[in-house]
């Protein structure tokens, strides 16, 4: 699966000045809600993605996704993986709860679902969260890495469907060239 080409065919790719949830500025945005509109995107996305963890050697009890943007990629790839798929929220405080109508017994393993991974901020507070309701994460998977560095995210493994590195800057070292450009927040 070309994961660029997916997104550029469902028209969410973007070039431009974007401010990332993560507070980070970048000239390319990759909007998977977008792609995630279209069932035949999000159904090869998850198989892809159910397949990639499997390949792996991971094998997990159910699947969680942060909400809102992880609902749906986190029940595409359980119904692939062949569990049951959980979502995380936010708490109110900064942090993320499972609801009280799912039930996490203790030890049981899970994988974390991810879109795009930039600083991995989202995907980590569902894992907390999972983890706080007794389970026991042995893995997370996205669709993109955009991470320079790659590898493991908060000491757990990780799998990508690709990656594509786009820089990214803090606000206080956003280049003259992009800050030219008038800012999206997305």
């Amino acid at each position: 699966m070309n994961v660029l080409e997916l997104y550029q065919q469902a028209g969410a790719y973007h070039e431009g000045h974007f401010l990332l949830a993560s507070g980070r500025h970048s000239p390319k945005f990759l909007q998977s809600t977008t792609v995630l509109q279209y069932p035949q995107y999000t159904e090869q996305i998850g198989q892809a993605l159910a397949q990639a963890v499997k390949d792996a050697g991971i094998q997990a009890q159910f699947i969680i996704g942060p909400a809102m943007g992880g609902v749906v990629l986190a029940y595409e790839t359980a119904r692939h993986f062949g569990t049951r798929a959980l979502f995380a929220e936010k708490d109110g405080q900064g942090g993320m709860k499972i609801r009280e109508a799912f039930t996490v017994a203790p030890g049981e393993t899970f994988v974390a679902v991810e879109d795009v991974l930039t600083t991995g901020g989202s995907v980590l507070k569902a894992v907390r969260a999972a983890e706080a309701a007794g389970g026991r994460c042995v893995g997370i998977a996205c669709i993109v890495d955009r991470r320079k560095d790659g590898g493991e995210l908060g000491g757990y493994p990780l799998v990508a469907l690709t990656r594509l590195v786009f820089d990214t800057y803090a606000p206080d070292e956003v280049p003259d060239w992009l800050a030219a450009i008038p800012l999206q927040e997305i």
